[in-house]
């Protein structure tokens, strides 16, 4: 069968038979062609099996703005041996230089190295030089990731510990992660001569063009299915803001001011703006009071005025519910959501999350199991079992599991349970409310077959014009 090839085409061709393997950014280099017509002729070839293309994760390393710091400044415990190095100072004294979480870190880490001696006296404990500081492997990783000679041979030939510490550690190593096309020719293209092509030539055999027309992203289809099944069931959609007070993301729902979720390392905040309006007075008072019962600490309001971007749509929902009181109702809310957590296969900063709630005077935990296996059954998950566990705002709790059929395991999907009295009562609510909810995208990888659920958002056209249509 004779090849019909574009000039595009040929150029890639001709410059892969001398470098066998080339990513389409150096083909871009290379040739006198822009990056959009690489791509276009890199799928042209692999459409027509004349070119193979091999995806492959490169990741590199950043200092954070602590490790910036430490860069410029030390360590906290460098700081720790720089400031004892003349002579022995109380706690307080060094607790005056060094602020935060430098203290706490700063005593661990210059213990651990044997660096320093703690000796307690009557009114407070005395740090002593115990021997010289050496150059440690955190400092050197540190060094080489600014100098840009860190390798992946220096990681592994760490002790795991240390690498692991140094990770742990806020702010202080960024880690990117850059997909790269490798592009070489098939077989059937190395054994093209180039020169007898005849461009003119016409192929009759060739298949006709492939027209893409235009269409859904598979995960708005899945988020358009999901709509769909709860309107279906009988529920109601309600929308709110995506930035919400502290008070209706975390204190409606009984989450105490000091629970880790709150946190900057989990949280995003919206810098120097605070809520003008959090709730009605008697909200505010019967609120506080349930955290004061509960939680046995002084409630502070300010807190509570600190604006975040959501981090679930429950807040939604709970402010529906003390702003109507309904005796009875069906609604769901859907949308994005924002948690500060590391991108990987299974975690997203930004995602998009889907709650239903029922209210109703004698319903139970069995209705509950019920309505969820129905909606399950209508998205064409049919296989579900559920798990005891714990959430913070519901009591009694179950976890959903979903047989995955491609993975041949049980997976958690969705949240479920009863609000607590101590989120219901103090916002007037009297009946009760049954919740579930979950990670829209879960359930759109499952649809669709992927294990990474940065796919969605990779924009891999090849994907998003074969991926089969939600049914």
């Amino acid at each position: 069968m004779s090849h019909v090839l574009h000039d595009i085409e040929k150029q890639i061709m001709k410059f892969l038979q001398s470098v066998p393997n080339c990513t389409e950014e150096a083909l871009a280099e290379e040739i006198d062609l822009s990056m959009d017509q690489i791509r276009r002729g890199v799928e042209w070839l692999r459409q027509k099996k004349l070119a193979d293309v091999s995806d492959s994760i490169n990741i590199s390393y950043g200092l954070g703005k602590n490790g910036l710091d430490a860069l410029k400044n030390g360590l906290p415990e460098r700081k720790l041996v720089t400031l004892v190095q003349d002579s022995p100072k109380t706690f307080d004294e060094i607790r005056s230089s060094l602020q935060g979480l430098d203290f706490n870190a700063a005593i661990a880490h210059a213990k651990k190295n044997d660096w320093i001696n703690i000796e307690k006296t009557d009114t407070d404990s005395k740090i002593s030089l115990k021997q010289e500081p050496v150059e440690t492997p955190e400092e050197m990783i540190i060094s080489a990731i600014a100098e840009k000679t860190i390798s992946s041979k220096m990681i592994d030939g760490l002790e795991p510990t240390v690498w692991k510490s140094l990770m742990k550690r806020p702010d202080f190593i960024t880690e990117h992660e850059e997909k790269i096309k490798t592009v070489s020719l098939s077989e059937t293209g190395k054994n093209i001569d180039l020169e007898k092509l005849d461009s003119n030539a016409i192929d009759v055999e060739a298949d006709v063009p492939h027209v893409h027309a235009a269409r859904i992203h598979p995960l708005k289809d899945t988020i358009n299915e999901i709509r769909e099944t709860f309107v279906h069931l009988g529920f109601t959609e309600i929308n709110g803001n995506l930035s919400q007070s502290s008070f209706w993301n975390f204190d409606a729902l009984f989450t105490p001011q000091d629970h880790p979720a709150r946190e900057l390392q989990d949280t995003f905040y919206l810098k120097g703006l605070d809520a003008k309006q959090l709730a009605t007075p008697t909200q505010i008072k019967n609120v506080s009071n349930a955290h004061k019962k509960g939680w046995r600490y002084y409630w502070n309001i300010q807190e509570a005025k600190k604006m975040v971007l959501r981090t679930h749509t429950t807040c939604v929902t709970i402010k529906y519910l003390a702003d109507k009181k309904p005796d009875e109702a069906r609604i769901f809310s859907l949308g994005r959501v924002f948690r500060n957590e590391k991108l990987s296969f299974k975690h997203l900063a930004e995602f998009n999350q889907v709650e239903g709630v029922v209210v109703g005077k004698h319903i139970t935990l069995r209705d509950l199991m019920g309505i969820q296996k129905e909606f399950y059954r209508k998205i064409g998950l049919t296989k579900v079992k559920f798990w005891p566990t714990f959430f913070p705002y519901t009591e009694p709790s179950l976890q959903s599991m979903v047989y995955n059929e491609k993975l041949g395991k049980w997976i958690e999907l969705f949240g479920m349970g009863i609000f607590r009295p101590e989120v219901t009562k103090p916002l007037g609510i009297t009946k009760p409310v049954l919740a579930w909810g979950g990670g829209i995208e879960r359930i759109a990888m499952l649809k669709f077959g992927l294990d990474d659920v940065r796919e969605f958002y990779n924009n891999n056209l090849s994907w998003l014009r074969t991926a089969t249509k939600c049914q």
